[in-house]
């Protein structure tokens, strides 16, 4: 597949929850996935800028979503440990832009670090998260626990 074939992929497997946040997947391949959300006024914190948990979902999922791309058949990941640094706050009519890059891809874990950016190309924050690559059984097949 090609990165044009990938992105369209991955923006179409989103999680209801990326499309709550209103999250765009612009590019994507195995080394880096680029996204965009809009600061809107339901992810305001007390302050009016957006919220720092709103920011992290952002990051986390442009992060799931490149660990995602990278994983063999019947495996899955989820985020194991996560760091933000809050720089700048975003305003609430901004864009967040988010660039993603892979900066450990192993067998059993990946690191990824997501810098996002405002509208005026200052960085806002800058998120290293670390995901965990498991064999994935949904559960839906089986019985009562």
């Amino acid at each position: 597949m090609d990165d044009l074939e990938i992105a369209a992929q991955a923006a179409a497997e989103q999680p209801e929850f990326s499309r709550f946040l209103g999250i765009r997947i612009l590019r994507a391949n195995a080394d880096e996935v680029i996204g965009d959300m809009p600061a809107t006024g339901n992810l305001a914190n007390r302050n009016g800028v957006l919220h720092g948990g709103a920011i992290m979902g952002f990051a986390d999922n442009l992060g799931g979503t490149a660990a995602t791309i990278n994983l063999g058949p019947g495996k899955a990941t989820t985020t194991i440990e996560s760091k933000t640094n809050f720089i700048r706050p975003i305003h609430i009519g901004d864009t967040v832009h988010g660039r993603t890059i892979a900066l450990h891809k192993g067998r059993t874990t990946m690191i990824w670090q997501t810098t996002i950016t405002r509208n005026d190309g200052k960085v806002a924050a800058i998120v290293t998260q670390t995901q965990m690559v498991m064999d994935w059984n949904d559960g839906r097949s089986a019985g009562p626990a």
